[in-house]
């Protein structure tokens, strides 16, 4: 019950869509099989764990909410299995086994090779359902559905995918909002796990200090694109002299290290571009300019003139971005809640700023009266006034007062200007991109680049049209130019020479 309450208390829209349609395909299926013909599969991992609680709060909608004042964590009748492997990480195991205890799970742990488990399991139970945490993007889900009979020559059953359709995001947007335990890897930087064999902390994640030889990560889920999930699924090995592990793809730790990421975020505020009035000009070349000096832009987003609006955005970016760039609604009109939305994000109150009060005077003169001024009240406490006060920075905030390419350019500049001072913005070597076109269908080159890239985790691969008909371009981008053009020739090799050929990036 305390899920569902916590999914449908959450202003998080799309993850309410998300778990709704879990849901649904879970009470279908108790539709359809009775409970002794139903298990589920745990592994301990971020999926299946969303997936526990998804058939907690599942099963207790199907009975209608049946003995909801007496009913408590234990009460939860579907088989659970485990399959039990000397590989597993120790605490994925503690996990599970924690997981159990804590919700009543009838864990059935097998120790043997998965097939034969499951067909032992089956000729000793009338199983004719199993849930599953697959989702799109895992290699074992291509061509599947939501509900997908077994694959041929393993024993028959239905393989049930509530969270198929679920995203990287919305895995751990569900996992915080609902407040439920998962296992501690991931809060050391593993993103996905396999066996102590395959898996390491994603470098991603890694945070850098000079002043321990430690190397430390930040959580799993504030990996900022989720394509990016599977960067530490790489076979290891130990090379007898204390090195770090290597990558079987061809790059080593350090070489992840030197290429990882800082993230930004941008959030327009104008009621007027929601409406079509004007077009938001600054996201696209603010795009570039990031690019430009290595980072990543995660997302950019437009909110309404609303304080509540922009206070959610606000919170939701600087908790996942190093960087969030929020812009318009900056001034004395009624319309103008920017910084007021960014002091509610903070638990913050708006106070009066003499120091950029004075600013102020200096720029409009007698326009300003002479009591006091609205436009000098920034957030209390978390404002800092960058380059003679003409950036507002309120922690990884940056409020620029730009309304066009010109100004923007200006803001820019001072930005770049204040990386030799400080490290505000730090300046990363920029990317590579390689462009390729062909003339082969969507179709034809699908498998292909879902290959390359699994093999390439660490380039960003990306394809479009410009026009319908027209020729499919590919974008592979990375800072190592060698790793691209690597990537370049197993693509080559995947389909038919000359099936793509170069044009120039600009």
């Amino acid at each position: 019950m305390e899920i569902d309450k916590a999914i449908r208390e959450s202003d998080d829209r799309w993850l309410k869509t998300k778990y709704n349609k879990a849901i649904y395909v879970i009470q279908r299926a108790l539709a359809l099989y009775s409970i002794e013909e139903v298990a589920f599969s745990f592994n301990g991992g971020k999926d299946s764990t969303v997936l526990l609680h998804l058939l907690r709060a599942g099963y207790f909608l199907h009975k209608g909410g049946q003995n909801c004042a007496n009913g408590g964590p234990s009460d939860f009748p579907i088989r659970t299995i485990y399959f039990e492997s000397s590989s597993a990480f120790p605490e994925i195991n503690s996990f599970t086994y924690d997981a159990a205890a804590n919700y009543g799970l009838q864990m059935d742990i097998i120790r043997t090779d998965f097939k034969s488990g499951l067909e032992a399991l089956l000729k000793a139970n009338p199983i004719r359902a199993i849930f599953l945490g697959v989702r799109i993007g895992d290699p074992t889900a291509v061509g599947q559905e939501q509900f997908s009979p077994s694959s041929v020559g393993w024993p028959p059953f239905m393989r049930v995918n509530p969270i198929l359709d679920w995203s990287y995001r919305d895995v751990w947007a569900f996992l915080l909002a609902c407040k439920v335990q998962y296992c501690s890897l991931y809060d050391q930087g593993y993103t996905s796990i396999g066996s102590i064999h395959d898996t390491v902390p994603n470098a991603l994640l890694s945070v850098s200090n000079s002043l321990s030889s430690e190397e430390k990560f930040r959580p799993a889920y504030l990996l900022s694109d989720g394509r990016l999930e599977r960067a530490g699924r790489v076979n290891k090995f130990s090379s007898g002299s204390g090195h770090s592990p290597s990558f079987s793809n061809g790059l080593i730790s350090a070489d992840l290290h030197k290429n990882s990421l800082l993230t930004a975020s941008a959030i327009a505020v104008g009621d007027e571009i929601l409406l079509g009035i004007v077009e938001d000009q600054l996201g696209p070349l603010l795009c570039k300019k990031l690019h430009s000096i290595g980072w990543s832009m995660s997302q950019t987003v437009v909110v309404r003139n609303d304080v509540d609006s922009v206070a959610e955005e606000v919170e939701r970016k600087s908790s996942t971005n190093d960087l969030v760039f929020i812009y318009g609604g900056i001034g004395p009109l009624h319309s103008d809640l920017t910084l007021a939305g960014v002091a509610k994000a903070f638990g913050v109150r708006l106070a009066p700023d003499e120091e950029f009060e004075e600013y102020l005077r200096s720029v409009i003169g007698d326009y300003c009266p002479s009591d006091r001024n609205e436009m000098a009240l920034l957030p209390e406490g978390i404002t800092e006034l960058l380059h003679h006060e003409k950036l507002i920075k309120c922690k990884n905030i940056i409020v620029l007062t730009a309304t066009n390419f010109m100004e923007l350019e200006t803001q820019w500049d001072c930005l770049i200007e204040l990386t030799r001072s400080s490290d505000i913005l730090a300046v990363m070597e920029p990317y590579v991109s390689r462009l390729l076109k062909t003339d082969l269908s969507d179709v034809a080159t699908a498998k292909p680049l879902s290959k390359l890239c699994l093999e390439f985790p660490d380039l960003h691969i990306s394809c479009y049209r410009q026009t319908r008909y027209g020729p499919l371009i590919v974008n592979i981008r990375g800072r190592d130019e060698a790793r691209i053009e690597a990537a370049v020739e197993a693509l080559s090799k995947k389909l038919h020479p000359g099936a793509f050929s170069e044009i120039n990036s600009s």
